[in-house]
């Protein structure tokens, strides 16, 4: 059974929905193994944007508890292993990951959505990492990923109370980049995709990496790093073509190289 599709979609933006609504999308093991798998899919594909939602009223409740009830500490240890790099490889992919959270997300479905680029909220979504109220804390990189986004403070309330956050108050506290009326939200989101699509692929993959290697330099490093990512695009083919396009009055057409 199939509880992880991975498509792509017209205008280089691929794909992935959760499809496990009985369960609200919670992660099984079957779940991870098949989540990991259009990870890799999406890596090999020609997209150059990625968005990751869920079906039904939930983009990802979380650990199946069900299932991890009678697992053995073993067991608990290697998939939160396997779940890590399962999110390190979301987050190491070249071109920009988007998550649209259309409801819940709590636990590992928001470490989910915080190893993404950028976080889209749907007004109705509630969201949440509520370990500390079934006895261990985030495992998956919650308390690392959360703090970068939203600084410490907020993210130790946040945490230590095990809170549900309101779509209103993940915005104004930096967690999305935005968020959108519940109808049409999966349509709002894919026309930021696009227009991510349009802009040269090999200047947005380098502002990612500028952006991501900026997060562990100080300022005069970071600018070194910032030089290097530009000298990456400089020669492209695409930056000529933007100034050929600019030239002639039209619109360029990038093909990432």
């Amino acid at each position: 059974m199939s509880f992880v599709y991975f498509e792509q979609q017209s205008n280089y933006v691929a794909k992935i929905t959760f499809r496990r609504e009985e369960a609200k999308n919670a992660i099984s093991r079957i779940f991870l193994n098949q989540f990991w798998e259009c990870i890799h899919k999406a890596a090999n594909s020609d997209a150059r944007v990625l968005l990751i939602t869920g079906s039904g009223d939930s983009f990802c409740a979380g650990a199946d508890l069900k299932e991890r009830v009678d697992w053995s500490e073993e067991q608990v240890v290697r998939f939160l292993r396997d779940f890590r790099d399962c999110l390190l490889d979301l987050e190491k992919l070249k071109f920009p990951t988007l998550a649209l959270i259309n409801g819940f997300a709590f636990g590992g479905g928001l470490e989910i959505a915080l190893a993404c680029d950028l976080l889209y909220a749907s007004d109705n979504a509630i969201v949440g990492l509520t370990e500390t109220k079934l006895g261990i804390i985030p495992g998956a990189g919650g308390t690392q990923r959360l703090t970068r986004l939203v600084g410490p403070q907020t993210a130790k309330e946040w945490i230590f109370r095990g809170k549900k956050v309101t779509a209103d108050e993940g915005l104004s506290k930096g967690l999305f980049a935005g968020v959108f009326p519940k109808e049409g939200f999966i349509e709002d989101c894919i026309s930021i995709a696009e227009d991510i699509a349009n802009s040269a692929p090999l200047a947005v993959k380098a502002a990612k990496k500028a952006i991501r290697g900026s997060l562990s330099l100080d300022l005069e490093s970071g600018l070194e790093w910032e030089r290097a990512c530009y000298l990456d695009t400089i020669r492209s083919k695409d930056r000529s073509e933007a100034l050929q396009a600019f030239k002639e009055k039209r619109k360029p057409k990038f093909v990432g190289e």
